[in-house]
């Protein structure tokens, strides 16, 4: 994973937002089957069954059909292969990482009390990972249509010149920092643009708002990076009872925590006719941490000896947010029949104020059937509207508008998950399919997902049990390179596999 050095010399702080969109809505919206083996095995296959610490975040009745206290602890190894394709360019990368997924502990009461129909109560703790940003992708290709002069272009016409431009005498440090402070992230993309010669004003008084570009229609020859890290994670105090041998009912109460980081890098080159500007090279990172808090309710009922069924509500989850960014941008260009570089490195973080971010509620519906000592079938199946996802404060008219593109755009998501498990004595042989649908109403940003999984365990004296698991997915998407102007999209294929550990000890 490449990290990005900066010497930061200043630090500047916002007061208008950074240009949140639906990307960054979605990135933090979704989940992923992550926990212990068991639990990948069946493809989270789990909101009906119970007794893993990882089914108690899918339904947190889970716990009371633990018969002894429990405690686990799971490593995963994580490999994604990505496929590129952006125009005729293709291109393809892989890595991989391990981390500690998941880890967790519940405690049994049981109720000695023969005449009361509460047979048990359970607490519990556990902390799990949702997903993993880790990712490291690369496109290239000739673009026949479009250069990164649109971006620019989109920031700064109807801007005043001298709002986007250094002042005699001022740094370019000093006046990104200046241009920030006093009219926000759009100016200093636009001037970013003009200073680098990539953007020519009609005329070069203060009130001048209309601009052209210093690069000439042709072909762009594109090579764009990008890396991301870093996790979205829970912290979840459990508690469960249950009913008369039969009903198991239980609450959640989630701490969840951000850390994401990103840098993109863009080079374009040209040698169209007319073109002044023959190389633009744009770099931007992100870092970002927040916090926030949900809730589920949930509980299985025994309908018959065999058959059980489970029901899940997860709450929205309530986030505050912080971003930070810095920014670099060279061109070079002809002047006079000389290649000059232009750099504009401004040294300096933004820091933006604190948001507010709502991520959709979901519902789960469950049922498994238990063949007794022999093994289970379960199925999942749950909806999640993405389209309820909201940036706060509502009064804020950029969010406003963010929530009626993520409204028009985004949709309610099926996602089903089914497993099944064969034992035989000691042994567990277990397997599961995953399939959720694309969060957008087109499926052009991103597109299903199709997971399978499988995996055994292997108890050794009811007190420690060994589960191994591997699961892997594929999903289309196609992410633009840029949120503003005409910029286009890449294609890309990636696949993600799992192999999971846990090990497992009843007390």
């Amino acid at each position: 994973m490449k990290k990005l050095m900066i010497p930061i010399i200043s630090a500047l702080c916002l007061s208008s937002t950074y240009a949140q969109d639906i990307t960054d809505a979605l990135r933090y919206s979704q989940d992923e089957i992550k926990g212990t083996a068991r639990f990948r095995a069946l493809s989270g296959a789990f909101g009906a069954l119970g007794g893993d610490m990882s089914a108690v975040s899918i339904n947190p009745a889970g716990s009371a059909v633990f018969s002894s206290s429990h405690i686990s602890m799971s490593l995963s190894n994580k490999h994604v292969k990505n496929e590129t394709q952006y125009f005729n360019g293709y291109s393809g990368n892989s890595f991989s990482n391990i981390d500690l997924g998941q880890s967790g502990a519940a405690f049994v009461f049981n109720n000695r009390n023969q005449n009361s129909k509460w047979n048990k109560f359970t607490i519990g703790v556990s902390y799990e990972q949702i997903q993993d940003f880790d990712n490291d992708w690369y496109a290239y290709g000739v673009n026949p249509i479009n250069s990164i002069d649109s971006y620019f272009l989109e920031y700064a016409n109807g801007l005043r010149l001298d709002e986007i431009s250094a002042l005699p005498g001022e740094t370019y440090s000093q006046a990104y920092s200046e241009i920030g402070s006093l009219y926000g992230y759009g100016n200093q993309q636009a001037f970013l643009g003009y200073e680098s010669y990539i953007l020519e004003p009609d005329d070069f008084n203060d009130d001048n708002t209309i601009y052209t570009s210093n690069i000439s229609g042709g072909n762009y020859n594109h090579n764009y990076n990008y890396s991301s890290s870093g996790y979205n994670g829970k912290f979840t105090f459990n508690a469960a009872a249950e009913y008369n041998n039969r009903l198991y009912i239980g609450l959640n109460l989630n701490s969840h925590f951000i850390n994401y980081s990103s840098y993109t890098y863009l080079t374009e080159t040209n040698n169209n006719q007319g073109s002044i500007v023959s190389q633009v090279n744009f770099g931007n990172s992100l870092y970002t941490i927040g916090s926030g808090f949900s809730f589920q309710l949930g509980t299985i009922v025994k309908v018959t000896n065999g058959l059980r069924a489970g029901v899940t509500y997860n709450s929205p989850t309530w986030m505050n947010i912080s971003d930070e960014t810095t920014q670099y941008i060279r061109t070079v260009r002809d002047d006079n029949g000389s290649n000059v570089s232009q750099v504009i490195d401004p040294l300096i973080v933004n820091i933006y104020p604190t948001y507010r971010l709502q991520t959709p509620g979901k519902i789960t519906g469950s049922l498994a059937y238990v063949f007794g000592n022999y093994g289970l079938i379960s199925f999942d199946y749950s909806v999640k509207d993405y389209g309820n996802t909201k940036f706060k404060p509502k009064s804020d008219l950029y969010f406003s508008e963010q929530n009626n593109i993520i409204n028009n755009n985004l949709r309610a998501a099926s996602i089903y998950r089914v497993g099944a498990e064969i034992k035989l004595n000691r042994l567990s042989l277990r397997g599961g399919y995953r399939f959720e649908e694309s969060p957008y109403k087109n499926e052009i940003a991103v597109g299903d997902l199709n997971s399978w999984s499988t995996g055994l365990g292997y108890n050794f004296n009811n007190i420690v049990k060994l589960d191994l698991s591997f699961d892997q997915s594929k999903r289309e998407s196609n992410p633009q390179l840029y949120n503003v102007g005409l910029v286009d999209r890449a294609n890309l294929d990636t696949t993600i596999s799992n192999f999971t550990m846990t090990v497992v000890f009843n007390l």
